[in-house]
C-alpha cells in the first residue's frame, strides 16, 4: 500500500494524501521551508562555527571560550527546535511529520549538549 505524504498512514495508490489537513499541513511544511531556508542555513553555520572556534578559545581564555560553545549550541539546538527542515531521505523514509518529530528531538539533544559541555568545562576548567 501507498502512504500519505504527510502522516505515513496507508492509502489507496490513487491519493497522495488521506485527508484535506494532511494535504494543508504538508504545503505549510514546504512554504515555511522555502521561507525560512536561507536564514535557518546561515544562523546554523555561525553557530557550528562557533562550537570549535569556542572550544578552541576555552584553551586561553576559560569563561569567554566556554560561554561561546554554551551559547552557540543553545541557539543551534532553538534553530532546529523552532524550524525543523528534515533531510529529504527522513522524509522519504519516515514521512513530514515524524521527520519533523525527529528532527526537534536532534534539537533538544544539541541543546542538552550545550550545557553538558558548559558543566563539564565549569567543573573540570574553570
Amino acid at each position: 500500500m501507498k502512504k500519505c505524504e504527510y502522516c505515513g498512514k496507508e492509502i489507496s495508490y490513487h491519493e497522495q494524501f488521506c485527508s484535506d489537513d494532511c494535504h494543508i499541513q504538508s504545503n505549510k511544511y514546504y512554504e515555511r521551508s522555502e521561507k525560512m531556508a536561507r536564514p535557518f542555513y546561515f544562523i546554523s553555520t555561525v553557530c557550528v562555527i562557533g562550537i570549535p572556534v569556542g572550544l578552541f578559545l576555552f584553551s586561553f581564555l576559560k569563561l569567554p571560550g566556554a560561554v561561546i560553545t554554551a551559547v552557540s549550541c543553545a541557539i543551534l539546538g532553538l534553530m532546529i527546535i523552532l524550524f525543523p527542515m528534515p533531510t529529504e531521505g527522513m522524509i522519504k523514509k519516515s514521512k513530514i511529520k515524524k521527520a519533523v518529530f525527529k528532527t526537534r528531538i536532534f534539537g533538544v539533544c544539541v541543546i542538552a549538549l550545550g550545557f553538558f559541555a558548559l558543566g563539564l568545562l565549569s567543573i573540570f576548567g574553570l
